[in-house]
């Protein structure tokens, strides 16, 4: 997992951490909840299902198919049987 380093105001740090110790998280874990709402609110996916999802449905599959939409079936074309 990449690491990186962030810098925050004396004033920010602390509002955190005292966040954090109120509601017993760590600053991974509110980390992660930060940015998973910061994704969600620029329709950006979070998770790699959340992806395969959205990619699906902009190419037409059925949800949990694993298969392209058929084209639905037109009526009244073609050769009629003889009996």
């Amino acid at each position: 997992m990449p690491g990186k380093r962030v810098q925050f105001d004396d004033e920010t740090w602390q509002a955190i951490d005292l966040l954090g110790r109120e509601s017993m998280k760590d600053f991974q874990e509110l980390a992660d909840e930060a940015f998973a709402d910061l994704l969600r609110k620029h329709n950006r996916p979070v998770t790699l299902t959340q992806a395969l999802r959205a990619s699906a449905r902009k190419s037409g599959a059925e949800p949990g198919s694993g298969a392209a939409k058929p084209a639905p079936r037109r009526r009244g074309s073609g050769r009629r049987r003889s009996r």
